[in-house]
């Protein structure tokens, strides 16, 4: 089973990232909950998010009720609390650079968020498909950008389909550690569920191919030198 995604892997022309808990190792909204003084109600929200309890939408709003982000916090949270990257995924994501191979992020978290990660790892803006949030001209919150595929459950899959429309992909690989990642794979031709974070169980027991050291993708590229 691992073995056809190792194929894929090999030969893949794109591969797609999921950001909170694998290329980070937080999970972003929860981060900005604690830092808006939401952090309990929120981390209970996501977790049910997770598993597929509710839909993907709803929690995400909910989850945005709650905490009510000010553009002044957004900017003095991204200034304060910068994410932690995963180890070993940048000299992944270097290594697909220096092959050519195009690198996406696809996140149900937000652009704004996401943009300084992007930036550190050399992946170009337009290559980050995640929800925008939206203010009031006085600053506060007013909500998100509900046309955005992220924003509802299954976008990734309509983001990766896109992806392989617009660009002819015939190997793009999907990596991530949740279920809305699981579940887009197809259109993904190959899906690699990552629990060096956090071990999702639906997500071990259903992905042909686990890894818990983004190391383990490394050695398999370098096998098809």
């Amino acid at each position: 089973m691992a073995s056809e995604v190792q194929d894929v892997l090999r030969n893949t022309d794109a591969v797609c990232f999921d950001v909170d808990s694998t290329v980070i190792q937080e999970e972003g909204i929860d981060e900005l909950a604690k830092f808006c003084n939401r952090g309990e109600e929120v981390a209970e929200l996501t977790a049910r998010a997770m598993t597929g309890n509710m839909t993907f939408q709803e929690a995400l709003k909910i989850r945005l009720d709650l905490i009510q982000p000010s553009l002044i916090q957004i900017k003095e949270f991204i200034k304060t609390r910068p994410a932690t990257l995963t180890p070993g995924v940048r000299n992944l994501i270097n290594l697909l650079h220096s092959r050519h191979v195009p690198v996406f992020l696809i996140s149900g978290g937000f652009r704004c968020i996401i943009a300084p990660i992007a930036h550190q790892l050399h992946i170009p803006y337009e290559n980050i498909f995640a929800n925008r949030l939206k203010f009031y001209f006085t600053g506060e919150y007013a909500g998100f950008d509900e046309t955005q595929p992220t924003s509802k459950s299954g976008g990734k899959a309509v983001v990766v389909d896109y992806l392989k429309n617009k660009y002819e992909f015939k190997n793009l690989v999907l990596v991530g550690d949740g279920v809305t990642d699981l579940e887009a794979c197809p259109p993904a031709d190959a899906f690699i569920g990552y629990g060096g974070n956090v071990i999702r169980p639906k997500v071990q027991a259903k992905a042909k191919w686990f890894v818990t050291d983004f190391n383990e993708i490394i050695d398999v590229l370098n096998q098809s030198v």
